[in-house]
């Protein structure tokens, strides 16, 4: 598998955890989760418009997130998104596959070095 088809892969199968890290505290908007995204990794992972909002709305219909329109003064409409009950279960749950397989590879990768 060509190195660029495997990061695209890799990034796809990490989107969701990374979306519902970032709203497990605080609502936030399409644009910002998707700046805190990139700002966070210094630029290693980045999420093209015409890839992430479609995430979004599939992360929303799935019962992940629940989105909000909110208006604000002086400002354009933004949707706010939050983590509903059943998306706190799935962050728990990724968190830790996630952490197994980070797991693993470093066990593979390290053993090696011993």
């Amino acid at each position: 598998m060509p190195a660029k088809v495997f990061d695209r892969e890799l990034k796809k199968g990490s989107a969701e955890l990374l979306i519902l890290s970032l709203l497990q505290h605080s609502p936030r908007h399409g644009y910002e989760i998707n700046k805190l995204i990139e700002t966070r990794s210094a630029g290693v992972l980045r999420f093209n418009v015409a890839s992430f909002y479609p995430l979004l709305y599939r992360l929303e219909g799935r019962g992940l997130i629940e989105g909000r329109w909110v208006e604000k003064a002086g400002q354009r409409r933004r949707r706010y998104y939050r983590l509903t009950t059943s998306g706190k279960k799935m962050l728990k749950e990724q968190r830790s596959i996630w952490a197994e397989f980070v797991n693993a590879i470093h066990q593979i990768t390290e053993a090696e070095h011993a």
